[in-house]
């Protein structure tokens, strides 16, 4: 696949935090870990390239404050430097629905950066790199992993609600049916402080 080595791509993250800091860093950490995390347990996933796909799908929010442009963002970034399946995923991983109009937030992109992004959905068959990215986006809080329905809740707060929003859900929870067939346990048994991180909840105190 054309991606960076795992060192390139934490330097690439670590100039993008400087040119950009945010929460969004540790929410790409935890993005990438789950990916790494269920590629272990995946038949066919390499780990260490799933954690670097999950590790760059915001790399786009180098360039500054945006909303949705930054998977268009992330894409001409990546593709520049010759890494064509990295920056994929920078467009891939907002697109559970193949539509445009189906994204929560913001698009600050011009009418043919819009057309470009839906042809280029159009274009391309989704493989388990783009669902899994698409997943562990859903899975990843900046604190940690969470449960994807509370992913959800964080999402909506913050963007609101749309049309498409059921959609969306819906697409997420059956990308997850479907790894966890292939696994054949839940997606949670990889993800380890997933309750803590959910429930705001610290065992190490309970009962003190």
């Amino acid at each position: 696949m054309k991606i960076p080595s795992l060192e390139e791509a934490s330097s690439l993250v670590a100039e993008a935090e400087q040119c950009n800091p945010g929460a969004w860093v540790q929410h790409s950490v935890f993005a990438a870990k789950a990916a790494q995390a269920i590629a272990l347990s995946h038949p066919v996933l390499d780990s260490q390239t799933a954690f670097i796909l999950g590790y760059l799908h915001d790399i786009g929010r180098r360039e500054g404050v945006t909303d949705m442009r930054h998977v268009l963002d992330g894409f001409n970034f990546l593709a520049r430097q010759g890494y064509e399946d990295a920056a994929r995923v920078c467009l891939t991983h907002s697109f559970p629905v193949k539509n445009v109009q189906a994204m929560v937030g913001q698009w600050d992109c011009t009418a043919s950066e819009l057309e470009f992004i839906q042809s280029y959905l159009d274009g391309i068959e989704y493989d388990e790199y783009d669902r899994l990215i698409q997943l562990c986006d859903a899975l990843a809080l900046p604190s940690g992993f969470c449960l994807i329905e509370k992913r959800f809740v964080d999402v909506a707060l913050r963007h609101g609600l749309n049309e498409y929003t059921l959609l969306r859900w819906k697409a997420y929870l059956n990308i997850q049916n479907e790894f966890e067939k292939v696994l054949n346990k839940s997606i949670y048994d990889c993800l380890p402080g997933v309750v803590e991180n959910t429930f705001r909840v610290n065992l190490l105190t309970i009962g003190n």
